[in-house]
């Protein structure tokens, strides 16, 4: 963010800045021998927003490729405790699957609103037919059983056998409930999740944090570009994955005078 000085004229900046800006946003301009810690982890991954997560395996996950590049001496069981024993991260979706710091699980409320209607809209004309009748049974054999995976529901229920996205009933139940916030990923077994409560995964005062819509859209644009440097009102919404491009363009309309260039 620039604010444009007593003269009025906006501030230019030479192409060598705008490169040195864009790696120091993200991750890119220190050296990346320091030793990191796994307290410095945490800090790099909430400077960045999110760390995206990908079933991809060619030469290795997306998410350790990320933070190595950032840091060679990055160590992934700082990330798994991280993850699954200190919970200060949690997975879910910014524009795909992330691991995101739980620091910024009450922005994530709305967007469980949001995801509601969208998905279930979208998933009638996708999914197979049945996963919204799933809904409180897979949910109840969470509550009761712990932590499960979707192997270990759907009984009877056809199995895909038309590619990735191909779920049974039961699954496609098991990804809404956790997209739309009554679960959470509890941790994986190899690439696999599994799922429990999200009040038996999130620690407690960061779930029932309320939001209005204000400061939900502000807090998602005003980080984004915080972590971008540079963007379009577009790239702004497309950062998280839950905003439109014409909320991020209101929130910059909206923003006084000189605060934003």
């Amino acid at each position: 963010m620039h604010t444009i000085g007593s003269t009025g004229r906006r501030p230019l900046i030479d192409n060598r800045t705008a490169r040195w800006l864009f790696l120091e946003r993200h991750g890119l301009s220190q050296s990346p021998a320091l030793k990191q810690s796994k307290t410095q982890l945490l800090a790099l991954i909430e400077r960045l927003g999110f760390v995206q997560v990908d079933s991809i395996n060619t030469v290795e996950r997306a998410h350790h490729m990320i933070l190595f590049s950032r840091n060679q001496t990055y160590r992934r069981e700082h990330l798994l405790s991280l993850l699954e024993l200190d919970r200060a991260l949690f997975e879910h979706w910014t524009h795909d699957a992330a691991i995101i710091p739980t620091r910024f699980y009450p922005y994530w409320g709305l967007r469980f609103i949001r995801e509601a209607a969208r998905l279930q809209d979208r998933w009638r004309s996708w999914r197979r037919d049945g996963f919204e009748q799933m809904f409180d049974q897979v949910l109840s054999r969470v509550r009761d059983h712990g932590p499960t995976m979707a192997r270990e529901v759907g009984e009877g229920e056809r199995r895909g056998g038309a590619g990735w996205w191909d779920w049974h009933p039961s699954k496609t139940a098991l990804e809404f409930l956790w997209r739309t916030g009554s679960l959470a990923v509890d941790r994986r077994v190899g690439f696999q999740k599994v799922y429990d409560l999200a009040e038996r995964v999130i620690p407690d005062g960061h779930r029932a944090v309320g939001m209005d819509e204000t400061a939900f859209v502000d807090w998602k644009c005003s980080g984004a570009l915080e972590r971008l440097g540079v963007a379009t009102p577009g790239e702004l919404a497309a950062f998280w994955g839950v905003l439109s491009p014409d909320e991020a363009k209101r929130w910059c309309d909206r923003q006084p005078r000189g605060e934003l260039v």
